[in-house]
């Protein structure tokens, strides 16, 4: 019998979800606002200002409609306009450094560091000295990216934005529940970013939130997100707001969401440590781990590199043809492409694996293309130093998700071993 599909990621309903969206429907509350985007901004406030063995911070939370919403209007907090610069990891989803171009600003890659895979601090602040002499003024923001869900070093991060005196807005899309030395990402910035996409921690259908200091920035950032309208009886208009509020049908959602979160969180932590388990001996074949006791992932996806050397079954007829189906998973896109190499890729066994567990009925895929290396932002400035590029090379995703079961990934690991010669 075939094995149904496993997929890396996707979300799974604590059975309260209806509850609250019924309850919007049964107070006529189908709007983007309401008494569950209240609630659910309280959920978050609660979930996010806990620290192991010290008070409680007092962080304020704005649901939105997107991640990307939130990293867009943390940017104009910050007061980035255009012609600024604004300092982002490299090794990222693009919705991180696309709210940068949407107001007219520029980006400045900054590549990783070889534990968290994260921005790396020294050529962060290598950056900074240089973007100084080069452009007579500083960044207005730095935008370090939990990747995978792995905590960034923000510890340095932050010291070096201090001694600037640059804001830090914490992209924590994929590090829900992460913590760093006890302490939730998104908490340590001016702002963190949330995102609550289908695929990812905890879920709203679409949907993210912005952690902001106090009270007043989150009024700021909610004005803005509702259109920028003044306290007048009619619409006055002062400056340009945007239609970025959540639902509240979506935080019904993730009201109920947040009902499981510490089981989803436990969940991906189990799954990482049955992959580390499982895979322990496999030559070639090294799972990414907490770099220290500092480092607490929520393991959004499990991630893996493949040593060069390693040989997978079919590898000599990756990238032989273009692909012409969806591509990205169950939501996937298609955009005809002439080719089917680009000159920065995974390797030949990173893709010929990927079919394999694809034929397999396992969805898994490469790590982020860094950014500096995505045609779009080819004139962007860039502080590399190959370590971005180099896991992107070797690095494949491994499903992860709720739905995952423990003989889920038995089954994928007996796959992965089945196909290497």
């Amino acid at each position: 019998m075939k094995k149904e599909r496993i997929y890396l990621c996707l979300a799974h309903m604590s059975g309260r979800e209806m509850e609250f969206i019924k309850e919007a429907f049964d107070t006529n509350w189908v709007v983007p606002m309401g008494p569950n985007v209240t609630a659910f901004e309280h959920d978050l406030e609660a979930f996010v200002n806990k620290r192991e063995d010290k008070a409680p911070l007092d962080k304020k939370v704005v649901c939105l409609s997107a991640g990307t919403a939130a990293v867009h209007l943390a940017l104009i907090a910050c007061g980035v306009k255009p012609g600024d610069e604004v300092l982002v990891q490299s090794f990222t989803f693009c919705a991180s450094s696309h709210p940068i171009t949407y107001l007219g600003a520029t980006p400045v890659f900054i590549d990783s560091e070889r534990e968290s895979w994260n921005m790396d601090p020294e050529l962060l602040e290598a950056a900074i000295k240089d973007r100084i002499e080069k452009t007579g003024k500083k960044p207005k923001a730095i935008i370090p990216v939990a990747l995978y869900g792995m905590p960034y070093q923000i510890d340095k991060i932050m010291e070096i934005a201090n001694r600037y005196e640059i804001p830090v807005i914490e992209d924590g899309a994929e590090g829900f529940g992460s913590m760093y030395n006890g302490q939730a990402l998104g908490t340590f910035g001016e702002y963190g970013v949330l995102s609550f996409n289908g695929n990812k921690m905890i879920t709203t259908s679409g949907g993210g939130a912005l952690i902001c200091p106090d009270e007043d920035k989150a009024r700021e950032i909610l004005w803005y997100a509702t259109q920028a309208r003044e306290s007048y009886p009619y619409y006055q208009h002062e400056a340009i707001g945007y239609n970025y509020r959540m639902s509240n049908i979506c935080a019904g959602i993730g009201r109920g969401q947040m009902t499981v979160v510490d089981e989803h969180i436990a969940h991906h932590k189990r799954v990482q440590a049955l992959y580390c388990e499982l895979l322990k001996d496999v030559k070639g074949i090294s799972m990414h781990q907490n770099p220290g006791p500092e480092y607490d992932s929520n393991f959004w996806l499990c991630a893996a590199t493949l040593d060069s050397e390693l040989k997978i079954k079919g590898q000599e007829n990756a990238y032989n043809a273009v692909v012409t189906g969806a591509v990205g998973g169950a939501a996937g896109v298609t955009h005809a492409v002439s080719t089917a190499v680009t000159d920065c890729q995974p390797n030949a066994n990173v893709e010929a694996l990927r079919v394999a567990l694809d034929a397999a009925n396992v969805e898994a895929r490469p790590l982020w293309k860094p950014m500096h290396k995505q045609p779009v932002y080819r004139n962007a400035p860039a502080y590399t130093n190959g370590v971005s590029e180099e896991l992107f090379a070797t690095g494949i995703c491994l499903p992860a998700g709720p739905y995952v079961t423990e003989d889920d990934v038995r089954y994928i690991v007996d796959v992965i071993k089945n196909n290497i010669e």
